[in-house]
Order: C-alpha cells, then sequence, then structure tokens
C-alpha cells in the first residue's frame, strides 16, 4: 500500500469545512468533541471507573473511527471522566468489552478491538487523569504522548486473573526496557506516575489540576506542524522497524515525494519566504 494508513483516513484532498464544535450526546458512554481541530475522547463511565463493556467498546471504537476520517481533525487527546482514566474491562461483561473489529488479525471481522489494530498516523496525546489499568494502559501504550497527573497508576492485573494480556505483552517491550516491560506484565502489581515515568511509559508527569491544560498546550504545538508532513513521519516511524534499513529508506522517500507534492509543502515554502506563520490546509 502505497501511502499505508493514509487511505483509511479519507482521501488526501477532501471537502474543504470550517472548524465547528461538536459533542456526542451526554447519555454515551464515550465522549467526542472537536474543537479547533483537536478532538478530546473520553471515556464517560465514570460510576464504573471508566471499565470497558460492550457500550464503552463500541463507543471508543466509534469515537477512533471517526477522529481518522475527519480531516478536520488533526490531534487527539484521550482522557478519563470522573476520578479514573479506565479500570480496565468490566469483568460483568467480560465478552462484551473484546468488540467486534473489523481488523486483519487471522479473519475479518476479528473478535477485537480498535485498541488492537488502530492504524491512525495523526498525533494522540493520552491525558491519564487516575488509574489506567489493563484496556486503559493497552490505549495508552499505542499513544504518541503520555502525560499523567500526579494521582495516575498503571498496571496489567492479567497475571492475577490467569488472563494474558496479549497486546500488552506486544508494545510494552517495545516502549519500555524489558526489566521494566515484565515487571508490569508478570507481577500484576500497579505502579505509581513517578514510577511509570521512570520505565518510560510516562513522558511527564503534571499536578492533577493542570493535566488537560497541559495536553492542551501540547496539542497547540502540534497544530503547528504541517498534518501531511506529521502523519508521514509517524507511519515511518511505526513501520521502518519492521523493514530493512534499505527498504525502510526507498519506502519513505516514496512517500516524502508524494508529500512533497502537496499544497501544504507549497504553504510552507511561501510562509517562509514571507516570514510568516503557515496557514495548513492538510491538503
Amino acid at each position: 500500500m502505497l501511502i499505508g494508513g493514509w487511505r483509511r483516513q479519507r482521501p488526501m484532498f477532501p471537502r474543504k469545512r470550517p472548524p465547528v464544535a461538536y459533542r456526542a450526546p451526554m447519555a454515551e458512554t464515550v465522549l467526542y468533541e472537536l474543537l479547533d481541530h483537536v478532538a478530546t475522547i473520553t471515556y464517560n463511565r465514570p460510576e464504573a471507573l471508566n471499565a470497558v463493556n460492550g457500550e464503552v467498546r463500541r463507543d471508543l471504537n466509534a469515537a477512533f473511527a471517526r477522529f481518522r476520517d475527519d480531516e478536520e481533525a488533526r490531534v487527539a487527546i484521550v482522557t478519563g471522566a470522573g476520578r479514573a482514566f479506565c479500570a480496565g474491562a468490566d469483568l460483568k461483561d467480560g465478552r462484551g468489552s473484546t468488540g467486534e473489529f473489523p481488523g486483519s488479525f487471522f479473519e475479518k471481522p476479528t473478535r477485537n478491538s480498535f485498541e488492537s489494530g488502530w492504524e491512525i498516523y495523526k498525533p494522540v496525546i493520552a491525558a491519564v487523569n487516575g488509574p489506567c489499568i489493563g484496556y486503559g494502559l493497552t490505549l495508552v501504550s499505542w499513544c504518541d504522548f503520555v502525560l499523567a497527573s500526579d494521582r495516575a497508576s498503571f498496571g496489567y492485573p492479567e497475571a492475577k486473573l490467569g488472563i494474558p494480556a496479549i497486546v500488552g505483552a506486544i508494545r510494552l517491550p517495545q516502549r519500555l526496557a524489558w526489566p521494566d516491560a515484565m515487571e508490569l506484565l508478570l507481577t500484576g502489581d500497579t505502579v505509581d506516575a513517578d514510577r511509570a515515568r521512570e520505565m518510560g511509559l510516562v513522558w511527564r508527569v503534571v499536578p492533577h489540576g493542570e493535566l488537560l491544560a497541559e495536553a492542551r498546550t501540547l496539542a497547540d504545538r502540534l497544530l503547528a506542524g504541517a498534518p501531511l508532513a506529521q502523519r508521514a513521519m509517524k507511519e515511518v516511524a511505526g513501520r521502518s522497524p519492521q523493514l530493512t534499513t534499505e527498504d525502510a529508506i526507498r519506502w519513505g522517500e516514496t512517500l516524502r515525494l508524494v508529500v512533497a507534492a502537496s499544497a501544504d509543502a507549497a504553504e510552507g515554502f511561501q510562509a517562509v519566504a514571507e516570514k510568516r506563520p503557515p496557514r495548513w490546509s492538510g491538503r
């Protein structure tokens, strides 16, 4: 596939729409709010510490699909309502919490979740406001930036439940040193935000009341970059470890030529010549 996940994100040159704020009804278990090109996706089952049941799984998949497909949405922040980020699977609805995802794992559709097979090359920030357990940590281990409240905690309890955390076992050793990954996976213990930062799981720990403001500040920094160039670099960074260096360079150069022919590339050079901030269109 020439430009990988971009085809899943709809055409590179979509019909332009003015920025609007959108928020899903409060009845939904996952909220989606789009404002100034930043999508905030919020687990919204606070009475159950945002534990994932069938409804949360359905709504979470839908929210990230919306983010992936909407060219007005350029950066995402994912967080939790109430005092938890996500307490993992709702054990009263374990089968439903897995969900169904039309992905590429063994068969289509597979009994799996968007967390296991996302191909989204837009920047995603996790703003972890409290306990981040099981499925919640699986999502966080996929995000580009992890900001944690000083009240956050992280863990995979599966070893103490007798069920392996498969996607966690794939992702954590790619992000952490082996002993740190094994500490989370094999003990089933939770660690606090400071320990998670020592491990490299968390990028920055901030005071609880400043978490969302810090996430928005980071999102604004990311919006200053050209969307297509960002997506190309994120995709190359994600896919190149699976390729030889030579193949990664050849494929990456093809991507570079595609992006270099875009309107945004022309705008970038024009903005430098005119000594003004660029006005990105995502085209």
